[in-house]
């Protein structure tokens, strides 16, 4: 009957806060061959034919041959099991050189004088041996690096000033190599290995085959090369030779559980650690946050410019200003103004697109007045007015649309597309000098592409002013909202509710101002209504009259 095995041998990763010298895994190997098959089914025929004498014989040689064909080994973290080999190479004190060497000869000798090793064919390589176990040639770069040793900590100057040699060295030498790079190595590794030999021939280097590789750091991770068995089928192992024999190999983790008192003990004592290390990082960040004053809000924009599409030419700009209506104010004025960079449209699909990826940021404040007579004042967020222009290798200069965006009311992250459009002179002339020698209408007043900031009536008309719908900016926008009354809801544990209705406590603004954005996103989607009938693409507001409550 066939054998199922295990064919997954990759690496497996585990994380613990235990010690790794905490660690016992159960090797166990078996040799699963024909001949041992056919050696067993001989010594059943024999123990049918031959007397209860003979059975006792034979069971003594069924016994040593098992344990010929099967070991089990429990093996800890850098625990040292020698090999047949280097049994027989360490008992002769001649041979060993380096401290380590004689270290193994002092153990062999004490094993020796006690009942001696309980491992025949299971020993280890632990991180001191030097042994460097490959399943295939080193590379090249593994042969250069074997050589690199750890650079010296007194090589670092006091002062850490330039030296006056050369810095680069172009032709190094193999000294210089050695002497001045560094390999960062932290793992620690350890091989479990296994003397596949045929009996009475164990401790022949050719036998040796690699089992288990066990790394680990100082982190807490250890890295299995295969991984624990868990249940599932054994692996398999072919030995080298002419024979070719199969084994079965069969990993279990077998750590000590943790008693619950001493699990209880060190979950209080990372606790306190994890406290003690919590205090030291908000005593690192202190206490003494910079805070705006009583009924003024601060208000952080990040923005960035994204894209701009739709537009009728190439070489695109964007110029920007920002518009501070009453009880807003800035510590920096002299930046709420900026242009970006030229940038080159690209064809995506059907339009465009012209991507411009440019920063800005604004630092305001607003300051909350409380109602006078009976009247509530509503506040008006700040308005960012921009134009788009193209300017051409000829030096023509186009306007090629006006918008603006509000600043949204609710802190995060927004990605906001404004619509723009661009006055429009009527007659073939304007055309025709639009397109070869640049130039065309402007506003004087940005704030015309909203509501102008002379305006003084009730309603608001712009009756006779004709324009012409072009493309589209997009933004991405992180809003941060920072005032002591966010601070004072969380410690009362009540529920935020709009910004300016905790700063002034207007419970009726917040209505206002979903109302006032409802309006504008209608009038939004009026225009883009609009843009699909192209006979309707000029517009005339003596068609359409744009009211605007004050």
């Amino acid at each position: 009957m066939a054998d199922c095995w295990n064919t997954d041998t990759g690496d497996a990763v585990y994380r613990s806060r235990d010690a790794v010298k905490n660690l016992r895994i159960k090797v166990r190997i078996e040799r699963v061959t024909s001949s041992a098959a056919l050696s067993q089914h001989l010594q059943h025929q024999v123990l049918s034919q031959q007397g209860r004498r003979d059975i006792e014989l034979e069971t003594l040689t069924s016994q040593v041959q098992t344990a010929d064909n099967e070991e089990e080994a429990v093996v800890g973290w850098q625990e040292k099991l020698f090999s047949q080999y280097e049994m027989e190479l360490f008992q002769n004190e001649a041979v060993c050189q380096t401290p380590l060497d004689r270290q193994y000869h002092s153990e062999i000798n004490a094993l020796k004088k006690s009942k001696g090793r309980h491992n025949c064919r299971i020993f280890t390589y632990t991180d001191h041996d030097l042994f460097r176990w490959s399943t295939e040639n080193p590379t090249f770069l593994a042969e250069r690096m074997a050589s690199v040793r750890h650079r010296r900590q007194e090589r670092r100057t006091m002062d850490s000033s330039i030296p006056k040699s050369r810095i680069i060295n172009w032709e190094p030498t193999e000294e210089f190599v050695k002497s001045s790079h560094i390999v960062n190595n932290a793992m620690q590794t350890m091989h479990i290995m296994g003397d596949l030999g045929p009996p009475g021939r164990l401790g022949q280097k050719e036998n040796e085959c690699l089992l288990v590789t066990i790394k680990t750091d100082g982190s807490g991770t250890v890295i299995i090369k295969p991984d624990f068995n868990k249940g599932r089928e054994p692996y398999r192992i072919v030995s080298e030779g002419e024979k070719r024999e199969v084994w079965r190999l069969t990993l279990e983790n077998v750590s000590a559980a943790m008693k619950p008192e001493d699990k209880e003990r060190e979950e209080s004592m990372y606790k306190d650690l994890y406290a003690r290390h919590k205090e030291y990082l908000s005593s690192l960040v202190g206490q003494d946050f910079e805070m705006p004053a009583v009924g003024t809000l601060r208000y952080l924009m990040d923005g960035e410019i994204v894209s701009a599409k739709g537009f009728e030419y190439d070489n695109l700009h964007v110029h920007f200003v920002l518009d501070l209506p009453n009880n807003w104010s800035s510590s920096m004025p002299q930046f709420l103004s900026g242009v970006t960079q030229t940038c080159r449209t690209k064809s995506l699909g059907k339009e465009n697109v012209a991507f411009f990826s440019y920063p800005f940021n604004f630092e305001i404040f607003y300051k909350s007045e409380k109602e006078s007579e009976g009247q509530q004042l509503i506040p008006q967020w700040p308005v960012l007015y921009f134009k788009v222009l193209s300017l051409d290798l000829w030096g023509r200069y186009r306007i090629e649309g006006y918008g603006y965006l509000l600043f949204p009311a609710i802190p995060g992250k927004h990605t906001m597309t404004c619509h723009t459009w661009r006055p429009l002179q009527m007659g073939t002339v304007s055309a025709l000098r639009r397109f070869f020698i640049g130039g065309s209408a402007e506003i004087e007043d940005h704030s015309y592409v909203r509501i102008p900031g002379t305006f003084k009536g009730d309603r608001l008309s712009r009756l006779g002013f004709c324009s012409l719908t072009s493309g589209s900016v997009t933004f991405n926008l992180n809003c941060i909202q920072q005032a002591r009354a966010f601070v004072d809801a969380a410690i009362q544990k009540k529920r935020r509710q709009k910004v300016i209705d905790q700063l002034g406590g207007f419970s009726q603004q917040g209505d206002v101002c979903n109302v006032l954005e409802a309006f504008q996103r209608a009038y939004k989607k009026l225009q883009e209504a609009r843009e699909t009938f192209p006979q309707k693409a000029i517009n005339s507001t003596s068609q359409l009259e744009l009211e605007f409550s004050a």
